[in-house]
């Protein structure tokens, strides 16, 4: 019993950290601290993390794009087929680098995520 409440209590520390949303200042404080650690940083579990928070901005910016297509509405951009963007994270740290520090605490990853995309990947025309 003693065991089941410790994990209940654990669990239930987790999931309101899982449902907020990350923050582009986090984002780039986790990648910061990652760098500082330089090859110890393979290990982490923060890579993990921020792994799944672009990816999951990427399922929520293709999710709109489908969304607005089949509304019959112009999407807010063009992107390429899924999985041949050329994009690397030193191009997504990048921009979300060029994001004011006083918006950076404000503005979400999958926000951030979706303007980067936007401006890259404009529709034509």
């Amino acid at each position: 019993m003693r065991k089941f409440l410790m994990a209940a209590a654990g669990l239930a520390m987790i999931v309101p950290a899982m449902a907020q949303a990350m923050t582009v200042a986090d984002f780039l404080a986790k990648t910061e601290a990652l760098k500082a650690k330089g090859i110890l940083a393979m290990g982490s579990p923060d890579i993990t993390v921020l792994r799944n928070e672009i990816k999951g901005a990427g399922t929520a910016y293709r999710a709109k794009i489908d969304a607005d297509v089949a509304a019959g509405r112009k999407p807010g951009s063009c992107p390429p087929p899924k999985g041949t963007a050329n994009v690397t994270s030193d191009d997504i740290i990048a921009e979300f680098s060029r994001i004011p520090v006083a918006q950076r605490s404000k503005t979400s990853v999958e926000t951030a995520f979706a303007a980067f995309m936007t401006k890259r990947y404009p529709c034509k025309a």
